[in-house]
């Protein structure tokens, strides 16, 4: 067959068109994860401490769906459209959440695979994660402490923080998996989504939600509510859902995307020097 000739301007629209390659993915994301072990401990404290306070929404969202809606099969679908909330703040903001670092500065890890990395990272999860978990405790405690929702919506709050912290360790472990699985790809998908980010954050975050994927900054937040409730103890949050969420997340992030699209691109023997 042919070929069909084509103009400067042509080629140029058919590049423009195409679906870049997994290397030119690759080296995007890899570039962020450098540029965010690069960043200073203030700012890694105060932009987390931003995404937990953010993530908040997502429990609230989610609770001010499910007052306003009848009780119904159905719900569920249209009251986890608010959980996705919390998530478009926190990635559109680029504001710092722990389960986005189990791949950008993953894949510079893989890069080097070094002990002076290697301690960046371990750094860059800890702040994080725990700038996160403080935030989403401030977020929580603010809505235990400050009385001004409908009883219909206090109800909603209390009725999932309790489904979040309701399953057993190896079931959360499981549920945690997935939902760093789904978080990681949303994250190798983002560079190149353009004006398609905002459908692609709701799409993956809806789906964690409504799945019932185990988020270990958004649970926090939602098992944080009913702890200082005095519904649930301290030992049972730690114990049944933040250690195996924490867990799962980094096994679906790390594992099942970082690695695995890592060793995609490696090897592959028609790789272009970037």
């Amino acid at each position: 067959m042919a070929q069909t000739k084509l103009d400067q301007n042509d080629k140029k629209e058919v590049r423009r068109r195409t679906a870049p390659r997994a290397a030119i993915v690759y080296e995007t994301i890899r570039r962020e994860g450098e540029d965010e072990l690069d960043r200073t401990t203030a700012a890694l404290i105060y932009s987390g401490l931003a995404a937990g306070l953010s993530m908040g929404f997502s429990f609230l969202g989610e609770a001010l769906l499910q007052a306003h809606l009848p009780e119904a099969p159905w719900r569920p679908l249209i009251s986890k459209a608010g959980y996705s909330l919390g998530f478009l703040i926190v990635i559109l903001g680029r504001q710092q959440l722990f389960t986005e670092n189990t791949l950008t500065p993953i894949l510079q890890l893989l890069d080097r695979l070094d002990v002076k990395t290697l301690m960046q990272v371990l750094r860059l999860w800890l702040i994080v994660l725990g700038t996160n978990v403080v935030g989403g405790f401030l977020f929580a405690w603010s809505l235990v402490s400050v009385d001004f929702f409908e009883p219909e919506v206090n109800q909603a709050l209390r009725t999932i923080g309790l489904h979040a912290s309701g399953n057993e360790f190896w079931d959360t472990l499981m549920r945690g998996i997935f939902a760093g699985w789904l978080i990681a790809l949303m994250v190798w998908l983002l560079p190149f989504a353009e004006t398609a980010r905002v459908a692609v954050i709701i799409i993956i975050t809806y789906l964690v939600g409504l799945g019932g994927f185990s988020h270990v900054v958004a649970g926090s937040i939602e098992n944080a509510y009913v702890v200082l409730l005095g519904e649930v103890d301290w030992t049972m949050f730690v114990g049944t859902f933040f250690m195996p969420t924490l867990i799962g997340n980094i096994i679906g992030g790390v594992t099942l995307v970082a690695v695995i699209n890592y060793a995609q691109v490696v090897s592959d023997k028609n790789e272009i020097d970037l």
